[in-house]
């Protein structure tokens, strides 16, 4: 299936430095896959006039004037900079052009503006972003990871929907589990709005596991776990400075002496398999769930490679239509619960 992805080139802390290596890349390891580099021409001819000419109509430049900077106010962003390579290669999905979007930009901005040129599919009042992290026994889907920081529970039910939906097409899972993230993994325990989710997720027809807590997304109790935007991000950004913080100790203990460093050479086949397995860039590629088109968003920081990844996962959510997939389901879950 042929795939045309819109790139939005100026995004993130690097820019073109890395969303064009990236994007070569990519067309290398996909070899059905087209790209549309969205960004300031003069920006980016440089860095693609010499690959350009094996590609042909696989890539092509879509020139756009502005850049969203990462410090911009999402309003600002939406009002004020309507030629911005963001905008555009929302615009490129809207239009057809392009089946998806992938930005390592301003992450506010990128949902004002896909939220308002997108829209959201029918029966979601809210898109939110999930993501995919590691755990013990393979990988755990977590929304929503910042872009909702209050929710009703109906929005933790439709949250479900589309995590569970995303599972279905990603991982080829008829019905993949769903939790809902907890204090405690009694029905007594929680909020009053978690209390009333962990009821409509029952009703809605998903394979609901019931309340999971903080440890249960690393050890993949379930393959889904739902949150609103403001613990999950919190719970992102903890797990983030526990393994910085574990990587460090890691490599103080292994240079600390010389039989120390001595172990780590004899190690050294298990280190690198380890660090492959928790390695973060492998796992870049968040999704903005519930709007009409495919947008996925990458870490600001991201390198060639991360940037690659979000790429890649942009693409499957196309091939394994998604969207579609959380349309039906939506329609399924409404019937279940009335």
């Amino acid at each position: 299936m042929d795939v045309k992805i819109a790139i939005d080139c100026m995004g993130g802390d690097h820019g073109p430095a890395v969303t064009i290596p990236a994007a070569l890349s990519f067309l290398r390891h996909e070899p059905d896959a087209s790209v549309i580099l969205v960004g300031r021409p003069e920006k980016l001819d440089p860095l693609v006039r010499s690959a350009a000419a094996g590609l042909g109509a696989r890539l092509r430049i879509e020139p756009a004037s502005e850049v969203v900077e990462m410090d911009d106010a999402p309003a600002q962003a939406l009002r004020s900079k309507k030629d911005s390579s963001m905008r555009r290669a929302i615009e490129l999905v809207k239009s057809g052009d392009a089946a998806a979007a992938v930005s390592a930009g301003n992450t506010g901005a990128l949902m004002a503006i896909s939220r308002f040129v997108l829209k959201t599919l029918p029966g979601i009042d809210r898109p939110a972003i999930c993501t995919v992290l590691p755990n013990m026994v393979g990988e755990t889907y977590m929304l929503d990871l910042g872009a909702n920081v209050d929710c009703e529970a109906e929005h933790l039910r439709q949250f479900g929907v589309m995590g569970a939906m995303l599972v279905s097409a990603l991982a080829h899972k008829d019905r993949p589990s769903v939790g809902l993230l907890n204090i405690g993994e009694e029905d007594i325990k929680g909020n009053e709005v978690v209390k009333q989710a962990a009821e409509l997720l029952k009703a809605s027809g998903l394979n609901f596991y019931g309340n999971v807590e903080g440890d249960d997304i690393y050890k993949g109790t379930t393959d889904v776990v739902v949150c609103d935007g403001f613990v999950g991000n919190v719970a992102l950004k903890t797990s983030e400075g526990l393994a910085q913080m574990l990587g460090t100790f890691l490599r103080d203990e292994l240079s600390r002496n010389w039989i120390a460093k001595l172990g780590a050479i004899v190690a050294m086949p298990a280190l690198r398999g380890f660090k492959r397995r928790v390695d973060h860039r492998r796992y870049n590629g968040a999704s903005l769930l519930g709007l009409r088109g495919v947008v996925v968003k990458s870490h600001g920081s991201a390198d060639a490679y991360a940037f690659e990844q979000a790429l890649h996962r942009a693409a499957e959510e196309v091939r394994n239509d998604v969207i579609r997939r959380i349309k039906a389901q939506l329609g399924m879950s409404q019937e279940a619960a009335a």
